[in-house]
């Protein structure tokens, strides 16, 4: 990564049209934050423990949750810390590291939306080969080739947006670093590296999202052709779900990322992230679980599972002791 900036650090704006109500603010994003954490962890942990979970859906679930922890820790933590002691400024390393992280496990984000969209495909379209199509080594492939992916699209990215100097202003125009708010500080010409955003970046997100489209176009025509309306709207209830995060983190995220980054940036489009970056994972957890039966009752019988109590007793001069489950 070369760096021929001529700044050494970076002051992350944030909303500096909310400043009367950055107290509130702090604790909306906190307990946004608390909740997610909360959430994630519950289903890792319910699908580590549930061997009745140990599928493919819940394996690409799991993966998940582990993406929303990172990918929220990565612009929430520093977020609430420049709430509390008004000191919006950020490393230039700091930021490239930022930037790096959030552009990896959104785009890793986009890859395993479209996995479990077509994980949901083959078990609702293709049931009697669910088993041999989604086999473990398959699975796996799948979630590492996701990774990977994500990790080689935001190299590209980062280290071509810090190749640029930056030398107008060291201010940026959102509560985190990321792309388009750095190019918009770039001294000389960005378009080469705007268009390598539209060009690699189109191709994973745009990408990810057609296949996950695709997907459920095919999942909502075998669920229309189920004749019991109860089965129907069970079905559709829960894609709907699914889709409704689904878009808004796609919606949203194309918004932000393929526009000119000479465009004037409003308040509104300055809230824009806080969708993708903030509210989707914390929504991630309930639209996937809340309708799920299954993954309710193993969540109830993992929080209410009971330890026994040891009674000792003493009999013909001995003392024994007896386990008893209440």
């Amino acid at each position: 990564m070369v760096n021929s900036s001529m700044v050494t650090e970076f002051l992350l704006l944030g909303f500096p049209d909310l400043l009367s109500v950055q107290i509130a603010l702090f604790y909306i994003f906190l307990v946004l934050y608390a909740l997610t954490l909360t959430g994630n962890v519950l289903i890792i942990a319910t699908t580590s423990f549930s061997s009745e979970l140990h599928t493919p859906m819940y394996f690409f679930l799991s993966n998940l949750s582990f993406l929303e922890i990172f990918y929220t820790s990565v612009t929430i933590p520093k977020m609430l810390l420049n709430f509390i002691f008004k000191t919006n400024s950020i490393s230039f390393m700091g930021c490239a590291v930022q930037m790096y992280l959030f552009v990896a496990l959104g785009s890793i984000e986009c890859s395993l939306l479209a996995v479990m969209a077509y994980d949901r495909y083959v078990a609702v379209c293709d049931p009697l080969h669910y088993v041999t199509v989604m086999d473990p080594p398959t699975c796996v492939v799948f979630t590492f080739s996701s990774w990977i992916s994500g990790f080689i699209n935001s190299t590209i990215h980062t280290t071509r947006t810090f190749q640029h100097t930056f030398c107008s202003s060291n201010v940026i125009s959102q509560f985190f670093c990321d792309i388009r708010p750095l190019l918009n500080l770039a001294c000389g010409d960005t378009l080469t590296t705007e268009l390598i955003l539209f060009v690699v970046g189109g191709a994973y997100g745009l990408g990810s999202f057609v296949l996950t489209l695709v997907s459920y176009i095919h999942i909502i025509s075998a669920i229309l052709k189920i004749r019991s309306k109860g089965g129907q709207h069970k079905a559709f209830s829960t894609c709907a779900s699914h889709l409704v995060v689904v878009s808004l983190f796609y919606s949203t995220s194309i918004f932000a990322y393929y526009r000119r980054s000479s465009e004037d940036v409003t308040d509104q489009e300055k809230l824009t992230p806080v969708v993708y970056a903030v509210i989707t994972p914390t929504l991630n957890p309930l639209i996937y679980t809340m309708r799920n039966k299954e993954f309710k009752a193993a969540l109830s019988r993992m929080i209410g599972r009971k330890q026994p109590k040891i009674i000792i007793q003493r009999k013909n001069g001995k003392q024994f002791a007896t386990a008893q489950i209440n």
